[in-house]
């Protein structure tokens, strides 16, 4: 019994902080997903205002920080996965 008891404290001693590094892993990511959206929100707002070519430039960055969000995103997704398990 005591061994059993010992080998379950022993294997979530070491579970434990790859569950942490995961769950760390899906915040950061996940904040930085938020941070591209608000960006490219801001460089959308910008566009509006703007005209010509600057109005082209500043919808190129808002294209980059959708995609830069959307891969941010994903990646936070898979690491929620991987803390599942």
């Amino acid at each position: 019994m005591m061994k059993k008891l010992l080998a379950v404290l022993a294997a979530s001693a070491v579970l434990s902080p790859l569950a942490m590094a995961q769950v760390g892993t899906t915040v950061k990511e996940a904040a930085k997903a938020t941070s591209e959206k608000a960006q490219e929100v801001g460089d959308n707002m910008k566009a509006a205002t703007e005209s010509g070519t600057d109005k082209a430039m500043t919808k190129a960055k808002a294209k980059v920080h959708h995609a830069k969000a959307h891969h941010h995103g994903h990646k936070a997704k898979q690491a929620a996965e991987e803390a599942a398990k």
